[in-house]
């Protein structure tokens, strides 16, 4: 089952709270199939940061997040 808006709204206050940052924002796609995306905004601008996964196994539901990370990044 696909990530629905409620559950994004939630994980994303979730992670600000956690992480101590209102500048992370759960995108949901514009078009069925595609993957929610993970953003850090900066002013006007929002950055793809990861990609968030939810996975339900025997009733249970949990996410994942896959973090991308460019070398040229990093310098």
């Amino acid at each position: 089952m696909p990530i629905q808006a409620k559950e994004a709204e939630v994980l994303e206050q979730y992670l600000q709270k956690k992480l101590g940052s209102d500048c992370l924002k759960v995108i949901l796609p514009k078009r069925s199939g595609q993957p929610v995306e993970l953003y850090v905004q900066n002013g006007k601008n929002l950055e793809s940061i990861g990609t968030v996964y939810r996975d339900e196994d025997e009733g249970e539901v949990s996410y994942a997040i896959s973090l991308t990370i460019l070398e040229e990044d990093l310098t």
